[in-house]
């Protein structure tokens, strides 16, 4: 069947994912991955903060490089640099609180303001916000950019939240999912969608942190004592098998436009 010009820009060229029940779960899911990852290398396996800060790094700036060169939305491309981003993310604010002894209300405080720079420049530049139509390169940068600020922002507040106000691991995953779930029904109530995009994107990060912590962290910490790696290996081995279910599902979208 042939589509209007418009079907095809969307189902061709743009660079980021259908907002489904699929993408929030491995949303959340790379959230967590990415702070008992980040724990896991940084900590449990000896490389140290610099050390592992700067291989992901590497690896990020490799993944947003092909990420960039890609024509349109490919599933395992996309994700790969979605989870690069969450232990870079993590890292970014672990190196600022435990490395320089950055107050915890100061980075969330930065970092928010840094997004909210973020999306200030994008609206002016673009005149919309919205995540379906990112097939330029000038848009997605401005969304690489707003992502990994986000990851940032929530590692911040989600550290803040469980730890400085004191709320815990379980009472956070409380807490996060409960405001996810107040954005959620705004939105089926008619709030504006990108607004409460963005919000529910910004809530996963810490929610997905808190989350982590939940599982990883020991009994006397407030954890479960699953412990990072085993935390870590569970999680991604769910992501990948969500994300071979994309990928197919996108060859076999390909397969009927031709």
């Amino acid at each position: 069947m042939n589509k209007l010009p418009n079907q095809m820009t969307s189902a061709w060229l743009n660079k980021v994912p259908e907002v489904t029940l699929g993408f929030w779960i491995i949303k959340i899911m790379s959230t967590t991955v990415g702070e008992t990852g980040a724990d896991y290398l940084a900590v449990n396996a000896g490389f140290g903060q610099a050390i592992t800060g700067s291989v992901m790094a590497t690896l990020l700036a490799i993944a947003l490089f092909v990420q960039l060169r890609a024509r349109r939305y490919v599933p395992w491309m996309y994700w790969l640099t979605v989870v690069l981003v969450s232990v870079v993310g993590t890292q970014i604010t672990d190196a600022l609180t435990d490395g320089l002894g950055v107050s915890l209300y100061l980075s969330t405080t930065v970092f928010a303001a840094a997004l909210a720079g973020i999306f200030a420049l994008w609206y002016r530049s673009e005149g919309t916000l919205s995540i379906q139509a990112i097939f330029t390169r000038r848009r997605e940068l401005f969304y690489w950019a707003a992502i990994l600020c986000t990851f940032a922002l929530g590692t911040a507040a989600g550290d803040l939240a469980t730890e400085a106000l004191g709320l815990g691991f379980q009472l956070g995953v409380v807490v996060f999912g409960v405001l996810i779930a107040i954005t959620m029904t705004a939105f089926r109530l008619g709030a504006n969608k990108v607004l409460t995009f963005w919000i529910a994107y910004i809530l996963t990060r810490p929610l997905g942190a808190a989350l982590g912590d939940l599982l990883s962290q020991s009994r006397q910490y407030g954890g479960l004592g699953v412990g990072a790696r085993l935390t870590s290996v569970m999680f991604l081995v769910v992501i990948i098998g969500l994300v071979i279910a994309a990928q197919r599902n996108e060859f076999f979208k390909t397969e009927s436009a031709q």
